[in-house]
């Protein structure tokens, strides 16, 4: 991977000397079907790329590169010049000399197809042998299909021509059509080399049609389209993907006053997705698992309108208007990810969108920005790398959450004329910082430089704890909000918040205050709230307005214990349930109590996607932060209350769904798992319950990970099943099985081998690592040190991620994998950057992991009293809770980072 990374200077320096006026790329996929080389010498199946580039040089006689990662070079011509490939081609660049002030350069080459999901992707369906073909290049494998100047920042028009097999449809980013074998495609805008796109094969299409007329009365007509596999279009909702596409097509040109600049709007759904989604203009990529096989809840439904809409923001921030350099991600993802979710919740049906981004993305930003690798979000990216990494918690979430912060700081209409200002200044070009800053203040009359230095040019998370002074009378005498810092990352920032007070109310906790101020500054006072009745409950970040770490006075905490599930916001409720877990994960809250927390109160919660995130955090907790000689006890508590809420919950509905989902997740004991048997064969049922094949799937992980479904049985269900998912659950749930020789075939297959593609790679880590396996993964963690070095040069980036990630033995959870942790870094500093970070939040998350089991092997020993607050004449502060004014927690000093 080191000879494949380009740095921000090498790309400053050829941004300054080129400038490029064209790309002309000829693909022949041709050899995508029929026999593979026979001989293993004979290298990957690879296709035959020509491009020819255009482009200007600022100082004629000067030398710079081309990108081109491939198996061979044909011929290179530059300037009608033929060049030795031998020579000027080393494996990832092409050297260029004497440049002219205007060029051409010629490659003809034979790329490879990935298995890894970069580059030009090559899936061979089981089901029916039909292939695949689809491109996924960002941050920078463009340059594994043709030759091209791999930065952001050299935009030019593309023209695409691509010979296909006999009966295949092929699609870019332009409209195209066939002639004489040969498909072309209408010439580009300009645009960025990363999104542009490829795809071919036998897919299923669908199409529909948009129309906007304008006030001018003109009208934008925009074809639609939308495919899938074959063997996935039985299951393929397209109707609801158009409906969504509308209604978002509809909000972005009510808001941005720019039109839809790319023609076309179709939208791809392919096999052995890495990521989410891709905002490829006029070519929308995204994972195959959002068309669902079986029933979902609601919750999946809104994930995926949300991706749509994430996806076609993009469309402006990000491919109309791109970043210069990787520094500057968050131009283009924070904006998406925020106005996912703002036209997700006035444009859909989703319309509670936002307890979705508080409970759930929030949650990711929080856990990245207390990492050792936390950054600002504007990052320092000195190389692709750096970039690989940083599509993460920050630059998604967090920078989202900040976004959300500044529209509640500079009100909705200045920042959506900010955003129409910046479009029509920059279109097709690439911007900074500086150019959104200028025109957020243009719109808001507000100092953006000192809120920038605030907001996006610093990391860490700050704490919101109120302090309640009651007067002798039982009304507030003072209530002030106290903001902390990490000593790591002191800022204090300005938090535009609304505080509520909650009291009971008829068997409900119910707002009866709020005030919303601007918090500065280690303490502010809120005066507006100074007189009014005490409450039960003070919720700092009511409604959501600002990023921040929630924590509660004492008497708050009690009320949230004993009436948690009385709360009737349903966004209020969840912002305590994610303040409860971050005190879960910062070692403040015993993990056991946050579970008996779940356990009461779970069943009460009326909205899916956060009841889905309370099964999720509860088995964290009990993974990794509950003490190991509680684990046992905890298990049984969980399955126990899944499977009574099983029972309880409504025949047919998604809540059933989820707990029976859940009840699977954590079972454990023979009953457990003789009941998933029985659901399975049908000797048991649960009234509405429809076990389909996803949830057959998920009931046999379990029972192949405690040795009770063997290769047969999942043999069995694979013929059943003989799908590509099916595959991929197979896989994971054969490498579930609780054997060392399993372990250790599993452990060859990813590790010493690279023939799975990466869609099996990640399910065999996934069935691989298991929590109730501690003792036979224990000889891993010396293997991993031992490997990662090699895995991190000799696979590419996306499969070294995720063995380096997933493979970390985590659940080696005491001090000698730290320290072994700990002297991996030290022998290994001059090791890659990126692989450093990797190992460096992995033992930050370990370290967490035994603050949090001391933690809740105290609380059988002690329980903190809280003093509530007293009334009288000289007034007293209710306590905070989280580590504020004084109070003590126990930690692992020595295992801080």
């Amino acid at each position: 991977m080191p000879g494949e990374n380009l740095s921000r200077d090498e790309a400053r320096e050829r941004a300054a000397l080129l400038s490029v006026d064209g790309y002309d790329v000829s693909l022949d996929l041709r050899s995508a079907v029929g026999e593979a080389p026979g001989d293993a010498d004979a290298g990957p199946r690879t296709f035959r790329s020509v491009t020819t580039i255009r482009f200007r040089c600022a100082e004629p006689g000067a030398a710079s590169f081309a990108d081109l990662i491939a198996p061979s070079v044909t011929a290179v011509s530059l300037n009608g010049k033929d060049l030795d490939p031998g020579e000027v081609f080393d494996g990832t660049r092409i050297q260029l000399e004497d440049l002219a002030a205007e060029n051409e350069l010629v490659v003809d080459a034979q790329c490879a197809y990935s298995r890894t999901g970069e580059g030009m992707h090559r899936f061979v369906d089981p089901e029916d042998g039909e292939v695949y073909l689809y491109t996924q290049y960002e941050p920078a494998d463009a340059r594994r299909v043709f030759a091209d100047f791999e930065q952001p920042d050299l935009k030019a028009p593309f023209r695409f021509e691509v010979r296909a097999p006999e009966g295949w449809t092929v699609w870019s980013n332009g409209a195209g059509e066939p002639h004489d074998g040969v498909w072309r495609f209408a010439e580009t805008k300009p645009i960025s080399t990363y999104i542009t796109t490829v795809l071919a094969g036998p897919y299923h299409y669908v199409t529909d049609a948009y129309s906007r007329t304008f006030e001018d009365g003109t009208t934008l007509e925009i074809p639609l389209g939308a495919m899938c596999r074959r063997g996935l279009a039985k299951h393929f909702d397209a109707d609801d993907v158009f409906l969504v596409t509308k209604q978002g097509l509809d909000f972005f040109h009510d808001h941005f006053d720019y039109p839809y600049p790319f023609g076309k709007y179709d939208q791809a759904f392919v096999p052995e997705y890495n990521l989410g989604a891709m905002e490829n203009p006029g070519l929308v990529t995204f994972r195959e698992e959002y068309i669902f096989r079986g029933k979902v809840t609601q919750a999946s439904y809104e994930r995926r309108a949300n991706v749509i809409l994430h996806e076609m923001a993009h469309m402006w921030f990000g491919d109309l208007v791109t970043m210069a350099w990787w520094d500057d991600l968050w131009l283009k993802e924070s904006f998406a990810d925020f106005m996912g979710s703002f036209s997700l919740v006035e444009a859909t049906r989703f319309t509670d969108g936002w307890i979705t981004f508080a409970n759930n993305r929030k949650a990711w930003a929080y856990r990245a920005d207390q990492l050792p690798s936390t950054h600002p979000v504007t990052a320092d990216i000195r190389d692709l790398e750096d970039a690989k990494l940083n599509f993460d918690g920050i630059t998604y979430a967090k920078g989202a959450s900040v976004l959300k912060q500044l529209v509640a700081y500079v009100g909705r209409d200045a920042f959506l004329e900010g955003a129409r200002r910046y479009f029509k200044r920059n279109a097709y070009g690439n911007t900074r910082l500086g150019d959104l800053l200028s025109v957020l203040e243009e719109t808001s009359g507000r100092d953006m430089a000192a809120w920038s230095r605030s907001w996006l040019q610093t990391a860490g998370v700050n704490s919101l704890t109120p302090q309640v002074l009651l007067a002798a009378d039982g009304r507030i005498a003072e209530l002030s909000v106290l903001q902390e810092a990490a000593e790591s990352h002191p800022t204090l920032r300005p938090h535009r918040v609304a505080v509520g007070l909650y009291r009971s109310e008829g068997g409900a906790l119910v707002r009866y205050a709020r005030a919303e101020l601007d918090v500065h500054g280690p303490r502010t006072v809120v005066d507006e709230l100074s007189g009014v009745e005490a409450p039960d409950l003070v919720l700092v970040n009511d409604d959501d307005l600002t990023y921040c770490k929630i924590r509660f006075d004492d008497t708050s905490l009690a009320t949230l214990k004993d009436r948690l599930g009385e709360i009737t916001d349903p966004l209020a409720r969840a912002l305590c349930w994610s303040a409860l877990w971050n005190l879960t994960r910062d070692a403040l809250l015993p993990a056991r109590d946050f579970i008996a927390l779940v356990l009461r109160f779970a069943g009460r919660e009326s909205d899916i996607g956060v009841l889905q995130m309370l099964h999720a955090w509860a088995d964290s907790a009990l993974t990794h932060y509950a003490g190991p000689g509680w684990r046992e006890t905890g298990g049984r508590l969980l399955a126990e209350g899944a499977q009574r809420e099983l029972r309880q919950a409504e025949p047919g509905s998604q809540h059933q769904l989820t707990w029976a989902r859940f009840f699977a997740a954590v079972a454990s004991d023979e009953a457990d798992l003789q009941q998933l048997r029985g659901l399975l064969e049908g000797t048991e049922k649960i009234d509405g319950l429809d076990v389909d094949q996803e949830l057959r799937w998920a009931f046999l992980e379990p029972l192949a990970a405690h040795g009770a479904a063997d290769e047969s049985v999942l043999a069995a269900e694979l013929t059943r099943d003989d799908t590509a998912s099916g595959k991929r659950h197979q896989v994971r749930c054969l490498a579930a099985r609780p054997s060392a020789a399993v372990k250790a075939q599993a452990w060859a297959q990813v590790v010493e081998s690279d023939a799975l593609s990466n869609a099996l790679v990640e399910a065999t880590i996934a069935g691989f690592v298991q929590p109730s396996q501690r003792e036979l993964l224990a000889p891993y963690a010396e293997k991993y040190f031992a490997a990662i070095d090699r895995v991190w040069a000799e696979r590419s980036i996306q499969i070294g991620m995720d063995v380096v990630r997933g493979l970390f033995p985590s659940l080696q959870d005491f001090p000698g994998t730290l320290d072994a942790t700990d002297a991996w870094l030290t022998t290994h500093e001059d090791a890659p950057p990126a692989l450093r970070r990797l190992v460096l939040e992995a033992r930050d998350d370990l370290a967490r992991t035994l603050r949090g089991q001391v933690c809740d092997a105290q609380a059988t020993r002690s329980k903190p009293s809280g003093t509530g607050f007293l009334r009288g004449t000289s007034s007293r502060r209710r306590n905070p809770v989280g580590g504020y004014a004084g109070t003590t927690v126990t930690k692992y000093e020595n295992l801080n980072p």
